[in-house]
């Protein structure tokens, strides 16, 4: 048989050559999407609020899918160890290319930790690449949509995060003037009460000035926004459970990582003693470790980090199982406007999203990264152009490189 694409005998042959045009594909009129071939991965450091390590995969066809992976040491040199494993390969058949990849790195970590922090950079580059090869967006090649913007949480800061009215003075801004209806503060701030923070142990000095700062700002912005607080896996059990008790009388939308991630049990016992919200998930890798946060029910929010967790379908796969158990799910999100574009994808296509987190907001440049605008009043417009709806803008990217790093060809 022809492999002139225009001949094929599909039934749907003639409907997606009229979607694919020559443009949007950058195919020949005898190719289709499946004979296209990976030729090469490649990655670059960006100097942001945090490294973020972008990742583009390339095609015979010239078109180039984009991706990110969460930033830390040995990603780069990672996913250069797995080019060759997807070099030769079609880009469409994402599923099957990451199950490739993570039983061909078993032997290098893929169960969790930085091996599939590489493997979803990699995820999300197929995504935006699959996509345009078949002329949808991402959220498409994940079901379809709930919603068309995925709402944002804007993760606040202030010169003086111990101080509670300048946590409240700054909350009142970002709703004011920036638009956010969506907060998060860190609560793992010195308060000048602590003798041994190694411990893990909250005095009544720090709880109190802990719960100072959580009525401050949700007494400031009451109904104009939802406040979370963030303790970055700083506290004993004990001291989480207090913790989560003396906020209970406030508006506190979730109290995020109370404890340290590995004990499952510990973080069940501190959900289960408190009418406060309890979020987690940042720190597990993939839909088995979430499985185990969901069935105990050891969480009121899942909270995955898309390019860190195992990519875009892995996330996907984690909300369909906390939706079983009703569970919401807020993600976690450091990353540049790549990441972040890809997250609000997900977000679109769950039942049971909360919002995309936002790190960068005093990082002036974080949207000069791309061409397109992608936050606007608080959400992300999720496009409807193939692929993750982003184009990098080289110029800024080369602007903005970590030192040492070389551009993409």
């Amino acid at each position: 048989m022809s492999k002139d694409y225009r001949t094929l005998h599909d039934p749907n042959a003639e409907y997606t050559m009229r979607k694919l045009s020559a443009e949007t594909m950058g195919l020949t009129a005898r190719e289709g999407p499946r004979d296209v071939e990976i030729t090469d991965v490649q990655t670059t450091m960006v100097d942001g609020n945090f490294p973020w390590t972008l990742v583009r995969v390339y095609t015979d066809a010239g078109v180039v899918g984009t991706g990110e992976a969460y930033w830390g040491a040995g990603v780069p040199e990672l996913i250069e160890r797995m080019t060759p494993f997807l070099v030769g390969e079609t880009p469409l058949d994402i599923d099957r290319l990451y199950e490739h990849l993570i039983q061909k790195m078993s032997g290098e970590g893929s169960v969790e930790g930085v091996t599939v922090t590489a493997i979803s950079g990699i995820e999300l580059a197929l995504h935006d690449l699959a996509g345009k090869l078949l002329g949808v967006p991402a959220y498409q090649l994940l079901g379809g949509k709930y919603r068309d913007e995925a709402r944002v949480y804007c993760d606040c800061h202030t010169e003086s995060e111990a101080d509670p009215e300048a946590c409240a003075e700054e909350a009142e801004r970002v709703v004011e003037q920036l638009g956010y209806d969506a907060l998060k503060f860190d609560l793992d701030v010195p308060s000048g009460h602590e003798l041994d923070r190694a411990n893990r142990h909250l005095r009544p000095g720090e709880i109190r000035h802990k719960v100072d700062i959580v009525e401050a700002v949700t007494e400031r912005v009451r109904d104009r926004a939802d406040v979370a607080f963030d303790c970055h896996w700083t506290f004993s059990g004990d001291s989480a459970r207090r913790l989560a008790e003396a906020v209970e009388d406030y508006d506190v939308w979730w109290l995020e990582d109370p404890v340290p991630p590995e004990n499952l049990a510990v973080q069940r016992e501190v959900t289960d003693a408190t009418s406060t919200p309890i979020a987690a998930g940042e720190n597990r890798y993939r839909v088995t470790e979430h499985r185990r946060l969901v069935e105990d029910q050891a969480v009121d929010i899942v909270t995955p980090d898309l390019p860190k967790v195992g990519g875009m379908r892995e996330t996907r796969k984690i909300a369909d199982v906390a939706n079983q158990y009703y569970i919401p799910v807020a993600l976690h999100n450091v990353a540049s406007p790549v990441g972040t574009m890809a997250s609000a994808h997900v977000a679109a296509a769950i039942p049971n999203a909360l919002a995309v987190e936002y790190h960068s907001y005093e990082l002036d440049w974080w949207e000069d990264l791309v061409e397109e605008t992608v936050i606007e009043d608080g959400a992300v417009a999720v496009p409807d152009e193939p692929g993750l709806g982003v184009t990098l803008d080289m110029d800024a990217v080369e602007q903005h490189m970590v030192d040492g790093e070389t551009l993409f060809d």
